[in-house]
């Protein structure tokens, strides 16, 4: 089971009250959250190995190269020259270390890389994989990883942090009309505001699906618009050719990848946390009460 962390803990922080705080009042509604969240996946699927998945670097250099709108509108405003600082609600952000301790401390395996979204993380992680895997996020993106034959399926939050969507290639086909490869094409060819990719104007989801059942893959589509005889309209082919140079960059952009350099990981799920002395202050810190404890009971089943 692999976590998407950050799309879990920002889907806890407006999920969970921030009523929900430390013995000062500091809120840990994301921290708290995230761990009833991980209670729950771990008495529900049993998974014998599970990574939380890190954003080292949410916006990289390498895709906002090749798309510089990409993420753009989450850049927090009058940043000082340096990395790009993602706009993070203000009591949030302080949780972010809390909620890295507390998984360190519960001995569950954390994996990020610098230069790479987590996103990318879960592909390598995904393709290392030689059993099924569960992909754990809210985020649309790594629908392109569902593969059957592997065993991998998303397992998608669709109301809050308490019902889960699992998303396997029957469940893309009848939402989006296409696989898990067919998904990546399918967003750069539509767009997707949340990251800031335009897409190709004038191409929806139905119309981007259509094009993919038609003609497969993006050489095929760019094959088809230049084909008088293939049914493409003409308004369509102008529209594909207008966005040639868009279409060169944008699978490198969309594509999750799957050669991050990450150091072995050891990511067998703990029987019992792996420094409770540290766990134990950690609670009382944060005062984190029913929700550590579910995790702590969860674990040895």
């Amino acid at each position: 089971m692999l976590l998407d962390t950050a799309s879990l803990y920002f889907r806890a922080y407006f999920g969970v009250p921030e009523s929900v705080t430390a013995p000062d009042g500091t809120p840990v509604n994301a921290v708290r959250g995230l761990l009833d969240f991980i209670a729950r996946l771990v008495h529900d699927h049993h998974p014998q190995a599970l990574v939380a998945c890190m954003d080292e670097d949410w916006r990289p250099a390498w895709r906002v190269e090749l798309i510089p709108s990409y993420k753009a509108h989450r850049v927090a405003a009058e940043q000082p020259a340096g990395p790009d600082e993602e706009v993070v609600p203000d009591t949030l952000a302080p949780q972010v270390p809390v909620i890295e301790e507390v998984l360190d401390a519960l001995g569950i395996a954390r994996a990020g890389a610098a230069g790479y979204e987590a996103d990318d993380v879960i592909g390598t992680l995904t393709g290392r994989a030689e059993g099924p895997v569960d992909i754990v996020t809210g985020d649309r993106d790594l629908f392109q990883l569902v593969d059957d034959a592997r065993g991998v399926r998303v397992l998608y939050p669709v109301k809050g942090m308490g019902t889960l969507a699992a998303f396997d290639e029957a469940a893309l086909r009848e939402k989006y009309g296409v696989d898990g490869p067919g998904y990546a094409l399918l967003a750069l060819l539509r767009g997707d505001p949340s990251d800031g990719l335009p897409g190709v104007p004038g191409i929806g989801e139905k119309t981007a699906a259509r094009l993919i059942a038609a003609h497969g893959d993006l050489p095929g589509i760019l094959a088809a618009a230049e084909d008088p005889t293939s049914g493409v309209t003409p308004a369509l082919r102008r529209r594909l050719a207008e966005a040639r140079p868009y279409l060169a960059v944008a699978p490198t952009v969309v594509r999750v990848a799957a050669d991050v350099p990450l150091p072995p990981l050891d990511a067998a799920l703990p029987a019992g946390p792996r420094d409770p002395e540290r766990l134990t202050e950690l609670a009382e810190r944060w005062g984190l009460g029913g929700s550590l404890q579910r995790v702590l009971a969860a674990l040895p089943r």
